[in-house]
């Protein structure tokens, strides 16, 4: 009869040990042999093999034949070449898997890159567009020099007046002292 378990609400644990293997690992070990199946090197090594196994099988004497040609029709190279197929094919599609992870993960990088960058441009143009607008509030340059001269004619013209009220004022009292003095006024101005 079966165990009770005392508590529902916790997972039955398992007696039975599984073989713990390193996934990461493991998925390293099929690139290395996916990588290998895909280079030349490989193509050449397989294709020396079976020429040699098919030469043996063919020319060696008949109790030194381990696959003949004759009976089985190279039954034992077929069995083997179908297993490496079968296994070769697997290892590359895991090898392909662990591949498209990582794209998609560089793939969401790229977009999150790609988003704060367009962030970042869409900040730079509004600031671009705000010193923009504050610049055309601003003096320019070419606007200083002509406020500063008309400033400095308006001054100039000030100063002309002043000499010109300073000269009347001297005048005027020249003329009182000579009036107070009896004298007939002198213009000095020539007038």
């Amino acid at each position: 009869m079966a165990e009770a378990r005392v508590r529902l609400d916790q997972p039955k644990v398992e007696r039975r040990s599984r073989p713990l293997f390193d996934a990461e690992a493991f998925g390293k070990l099929t690139e290395k042999i996916a990588r290998f199946l895909g280079t030349g090197r490989y193509l050449v090594v397989q294709s020396v093999i079976v020429v040699l196994w098919i030469i043996w099988n063919s020319a060696a004497p008949k109790h030194l034949q381990f696959d003949p040609w004759n009976n089985t029709k190279f039954i034992f190279l077929t069995l083997i070449l179908s297993l490496q197929a079968s296994y070769a094919a697997p290892l590359i599609l895991l090898a392909q898997n662990r591949q498209d992870d990582r794209d998609r993960v560089n793939l969401e990088a790229d977009r999150e890159e790609a988003r704060q960058s367009k962030a970042d441009l869409e900040y730079v143009t509004r600031e671009l567009a705000a010193i923009r607008m504050a610049l055309g509030e601003v003096a320019t340059r070419d606007f200083l020099r002509s406020e500063l001269a008309r400033i400095e004619d308006q001054r100039k013209d000030e100063q002309r007046k002043d000499e010109a009220r300073e000269k009347k004022r001297e005048r005027k009292e020249a003329k009182a002292a000579a009036a107070r003095d009896g004298a007939a006024p002198e213009d000095p101005a020539g007038d």
